[in-house]
């Protein structure tokens, strides 16, 4: 641990998962919801809770600019160390900051291939070598399986496990299990999958695969003003 006195757990593993890498080597984790509800947030806060325990996070961007994706990092940070009784801010986040690196890709013009290509930069110049890969904003909506097979595949040649973010529909209602229907063709290529509905001014999180359900999913709330988890009473 780069400082002791930083102390924040993975927030999925409040859903009753065993330990905070959640995903082993090659697995695939996703995070639904629909637009603006958290998923970003919630992805960032896992990526921080790795970059604290000394494991580089590649964050890939197909929406936003690598500015806007730091803003959220170092926001959602300042609320971590805020919570954690942390006044000196900016030398624990300098120290944090090397175990992170952003890129980013136009929607049309990301694949399986181009990423390894990316990748493969980094790694043959000794810049970055990732442990987990966030990806956010991948259009499941036109992607075939297909391209996820292929980016399964790069997860397991580079000894990397990759989480999505999932934007779901309003006029899709989900199914017994929690997916929307247009999701159940590639659940099985996903370990993990956590879902966060907005009911009032709180967002609920729940775990749909991975973890049995219980009822204390239910009280796993996002404070809607930090983007932290709750602490239920």
């Amino acid at each position: 641990m780069i400082k002791k006195e930083m102390i924040y757990r993975n927030p999925l593993v409040n859903l009753g998962y065993e330990n905070e890498d959640i995903l082993s080597n090659g697995g695939f984790g996703a995070v639904l919801a629909y637009a603006g509800v958290g998923k970003t947030a919630l992805l960032v806060q896992v990526a921080l809770n790795a970059m604290l325990r000394e494991q580089p996070i590649l964050h890939v961007s197909l929406n936003d600019a690598v500015s806007k994706v730091d803003v959220w990092y170092q926001e959602l940070f300042h609320n971590i160390a805020e919570n954690s009784g942390v006044a000196e801010v900016s030398e624990y986040w300098d120290k944090i900051q090397p175990y992170r690196f952003i890129m980013t890709f136009k929607v049309e013009g990301f694949s399986a291939p181009k990423l390894e290509e990316r990748l493969t930069d980094l790694l043959q110049q000794n810049i970055f070598k990732p442990h987990i890969v966030i990806i956010d904003g991948f259009k499941f909506d036109d992607a075939g399986r297909g391209q996820l097979v292929q980016l399964k595949e790069l997860a397991r040649k580079y000894f990397m496990s990759v989480w999505f973010t999932v934007h779901t529909h309003r006029h899709e209602p989900p199914q017994e299990n929690g997916l929307p229907l247009s999701f159940l063709h590639i659940e099985d290529l996903f370990d993990v999958i956590v879902g966060l509905a907005a009911k009032g001014d709180e967002v609920y999180i729940k775990s749909l695969k991975g973890k049995s359900t219980d009822s204390m999913q239910n009280s796993l709330i996002l404070d809607p003003a930090t983007m932290l988890i709750k602490n239920v009473k």
